[in-house]
């Protein structure tokens, strides 16, 4: 049975997308999510083979919803749309398929067949990946979008992943590899990004670490990042 995600903002397309799916008897759906945020932590624990994505969602769309996922636990993509003006898109995204709602039974049949030919041949998904411009967060039952220029540095730990700013503290399930990668926040520390645009000073502490400071705290460097950050001090 193919392990498949469902991500959709309207519950309606939700549930008839998880029918359809489970009527072709070749599908298991290990979870439903009505938002970008719901399925990146989907993703991070399920580690589903297949996501059927709608790509009009609230806040952050499914292109965007992409560029958040671990290359490394990234699963194939069928974008399921009502619009489409995104198929050029989404082909060029290099996704597995795409859909037009509503969606018929043979042209799923036909999608599923593919998958399990792509997933026979063990093939790994690759997505061109662009830039995150903003992280969402979760604040109890709300998301909130945090522009990475607010972000003084990223801190993770047993109870997941902080954004912080001058304002707050968020949690996101992003993770730092995923924003060292795709963002300008720099490596400090195993457990820590920093924006270089919120150093206040460096002190260079014995055995070869470091401790930054910013407007909201303090920020570990390793020995492992030191010279980097040193570099991009200019020092």
């Amino acid at each position: 049975m193919i392990r498949v995600l469902v991500i959709d903002d309207e519950i309606h397309a939700r549930e008839e997308m998880e029918t359809l799916l489970h009527e072709t008897g070749k599908v298991e759906v290990v979870g439903t999510c009505a938002n970008a945020f719901e399925a990146l932590k989907a993703i991070n624990t399920l580690r589903p083979e297949v996501i059927f994505l709608d790509i009009q969602m609230p806040m952050v769309n499914g292109f965007e919803l992409l560029n958040m996922i671990n290359q490394d636990i990234m699963p194939h993509v069928v974008f399921v749309t009502a619009f489409d003006e995104y198929s050029l898109k989404a082909f060029e995204e290099k996704t597995l398929d795409y859909l037009l709602k509503p969606v018929a039974m043979e042209r799923l049949e036909k999608t599923v067949t593919k998958l399990k030919d792509l997933l026979g041949r063990q093939e790994v998904p690759a997505y061109k990946a662009d830039v995150i411009k903003r992280i969402p967060c979760l604040i109890g039952k709300r998301i909130k979008l945090v522009g990475l220029g607010d972000v003084e540095y990223v801190s993770t730990g047993a109870a997941g992943n902080y954004i912080v700013t001058a304002a707050e503290q968020y949690y996101t399930d992003i993770t730092l590899k995923v924003l060292q990668e795709r963002t300008a926040l720099v490596r400090c520390h195993k457990q820590y990004l920093i924006n270089m645009d919120y150093v206040d000073e460096i002190v260079l502490l014995e055995n070869g670490l470091g401790m930054i400071t910013t407007p909201s705290g303090q920020v570990p460097v390793s020995r492992r990042y030191l010279k980097e950050i040193k570099g991009k001090l200019l020092l």
